[in-house]
C-alpha cells in the first residue's frame, strides 16, 4: 500500500531514508552564498533599506502572515534580483509529486513560488509566516527541489519568513546531495544586503 505524505509534514529523516538525500559537509559544495558576490549600487541599498522599514512597521504591529511576506519582502527582493525579466519566468502554487524507488512511498504538495528558465527550474521558494522559525520550511523546500525534472545541473532554493532568509543547494548527480547557508536576519546590519547580493549572484549563473 502506498503511503502519501504532504510534503509540508515531511522530515528530514524521511527524506534521507525514502529518497537517499544526504546533507553534505564540504566547505566548497556551496560557496555560490559567499563568494564572488556582486557589489550593490545606492539605488539598490536605499530599495533594501524600504523593504526593512516596511517590515518592521508591519510586523510590530501584527505577525505577518506568509501572504503579507510574500507581498512586502519576497516580491521586492526577486523584482531587485532581475527574476521579473527574460530570460526568468515565474510560477506560483507548482504541484510536485515524488516517490520513492520502490514506489510505496509517495510526497505531494505546492512550491510557493518557482522561478523558471527557458522551463529548467533554476530557484524554488518557500515562504512562511514570520511567527514560524525560517528553518520550518527546510525539508518542505528539499522535497520540492527533488523533484526537480533536471538532474544534471544545481538547484537552488530560498526559504525566507520575512524576518530571515536561508540559501540551499542541491545536486542529484549518483547521490542527491544539498547543503544551505546560515540564516540571513533582517534585523542584522547588512545581512539584507548580503540576501540581495546572493540572489543577484543566483541570476547570474543561472542566466
Amino acid at each position: 500500500m502506498v503511503q502519501i505524505i504532504q510534503a509540508r509534514d515531511i522530515s528530514l529523516y524521511e527524506l534521507e531514508e525514502k529518497f537517499g538525500l544526504k546533507l553534505t559537509t564540504d566547505s566548497n559544495f556551496f560557496t555560490e552564498w559567499t563568494e564572488n558576490l556582486p557589489t550593490l549600487t545606492d539605488a539598490e541599498k536605499q530599495a533594501l533599506e524600504r523593504v526593512k522599514s516596511n517590515y518592521l512597521n508591519l510586523n510590530q504591529r501584527r505577525l505577518m502572515s506568509e501572504e503579507a511576506v510574500k507581498m512586502v519582502v519576497l516580491s521586492p527582493l526577486l523584482d531587485l534580483a532581475g527574476f521579473y525579466q527574460p530570460p526568468f519566468e515565474i510560477e506560483t502554487e507548482t504541484s510536485i509529486e515524488i516517490s520513492a524507488e520502490d514506489e510505496s512511498f509517495l510526497v505531494r504538495g505546492n512550491i510557493d513560488v518557482l522561478v523558471i528558465q527557458k522551463r529548467l527550474w533554476v530557484l524554488v521558494i518557500e515562504s512562511k509566516s514570520s511567527k514560524f522559525d525560517v528553518m520550518v520550511a527546510l525539508s518542505q523546500a528539499l522535497a520540492y527541489m527533488l523533484d526537480n525534472p533536471n538532474t544534471v545541473q544545481p538547484i537552488f532554493g530560498f526559504l525566507i519568513n520575512g524576518r530571515e532568509f536561508v540559501f540551499i543547494k542541491l545536486i542529484q548527480q549518483e547521490q542527491p546531495r544539498y547543503a544551505r547557508s546560515y540564516a540571513l536576519s533582517i534585523e542584522r546590519d547588512s545581512e539584507l544586503d548580503q540576501v540581495l547580493s546572493v540572489l543577484k549572484r543566483l541570476q547570474e549563473l543561472i542566466g
